[in-house]
């Protein structure tokens, strides 16, 4: 099995050193990854400047673009021979919720789904003073892998995988979940630079709205990895008479 990471962290975060570790007794690992954080990237693709991946280790590359430019580069001719998954993460912090539409770890995986592979997006959710303990989430990682090999999913579907910061032995198990939702995002925080020019820094993500049971939120909270199937169509599919009477062609 040949086996495709990236993230959005940076090729020298710790979270994919440790995917790495825990990938590499399941087949080929192959690295490309942004040069630098691209964290909330989203599926963006870089098309005003030419990409360049160079080498950093065996099978391991960075590329001066974003997670989405690193898969779909690999996937689509960085090399002769085809992957057969990708694995995004592990993330420095949580993909829950909304996150997912802005994070870069959730839309490296979902190029991977784009361009035919299977793909999951692992995160662990780090906080001020836990374990950081990106080994547990990586192995994991390699646990559904190997399940997504003896036994494949819908090929429309991507696994958005969130992990708490627990130590080796207290996570509590996995929960199959929904994305919950945060309340609005903090303000912009202004502040100036050494010209005392105006500079704006985007606000803190928004406290927790719909975080029930059920919900991604939920199973973190309460100490359970959480798995949330993810679709590519964003069609709201219910609402299409509705839209076609509001037009009056119905």
């Amino acid at each position: 099995m040949k086996i495709l990471l990236s993230n959005d962290d940076g090729y020298r975060a710790e979270g994919l050193t440790a995917l790495r570790a825990a990938m590499q007794p399941l087949g080929s690992v192959t690295v490309v990854a942004p040069d630098r954080n691209r964290s909330g990237a989203s599926n963006s693709l870089t098309l005003d400047v030419p990409l360049r991946a160079s080498s950093f280790d065996v099978d391991a590359y960075y590329v001066n673009g974003t997670p989405t430019d690193c898969v779909h580069m690999a996937v689509s001719g960085l090399f002769d021979s085809e992957h057969d998954m990708v694995v995004s993460g592990v993330n420095d912090g949580a993909n829950l919720g909304d996150d997912t539409l802005y994070s870069g770890t959730v839309a490296a995986a979902i190029e991977g789904r784009f361009l035919g592979l299977p793909a999951i997006a692992v995160s662990l959710c780090v906080e001020e003073g836990g374990p950081r303990n990106f080994a547990g989430a990586a192995r994991l990682a390699a646990d559904l892998v190997q399940r997504l090999k003896q036994k494949p999913l819908d090929a429309s579907m991507i696994l958005n995988v969130n992990v708490p910061d627990l130590p080796d032995g207290e996570l509590r198990g996995i929960r199959v979940t929904r994305l919950g939702a945060r309340h609005r995002s903090k303000p912009v925080v202004r502040a100036k630079d050494p010209r005392g020019r105006d500079v704006y820094w985007v606000g803190s993500a928004g406290a927790h709205q719909d975080a029930g049971p059920g919900t991604d939120f939920h199973a973190v909270a309460a100490g359970f990895a959480s798995i949330t199937p993810l679709q590519i169509d964003l069609t709201r599919h219910a609402a299409l008479p509705q839209i076609a009477h509001w037009l009056g062609l119905e």
